[in-house]
């Protein structure tokens, strides 16, 4: 099964690392607390609706880009799981790799 809170975190993630950002100055921003967003970026944390827009507004990303990764994500995890209906999510993304 894949969960889409740990898709978006690694969104959320992939968007903090390519801004050259750390986990501490986008929490600041987002007035969220460092160890809350470090667990929702590892997919952890069920993020509320405020918290997202609040961390996109940190980001300086619109929430629905962040979602439409997401659903990007999300597709082609469930096109591999499709294809490979034995193998859980995650083996079939490391094999892939």
């Amino acid at each position: 099964m894949v969960l889409v809170r740990g898709l978006l975190g690694d969104v959320l993630r992939r968007k903090r690392l390519r801004q050259g950002r750390t986990l501490r100055e986008v929490s600041a921003d987002a007035r969220v607390s460092l160890g809350y967003l470090s667990e929702v970026e590892r997919g952890q944390k069920e993020a509320s609706s405020e918290l997202l827009a609040a961390i996109c507004t940190a980001l300086d990303v619109p929430l629905s880009t962040v979602f439409a990764e997401v659903s990007e994500d999300l597709a082609r995890e469930e096109a591999l799981v499709l294809a490979h209906p034995t193998i859980e999510p995650a083996e079939v993304v490391a094999s892939a790799a």
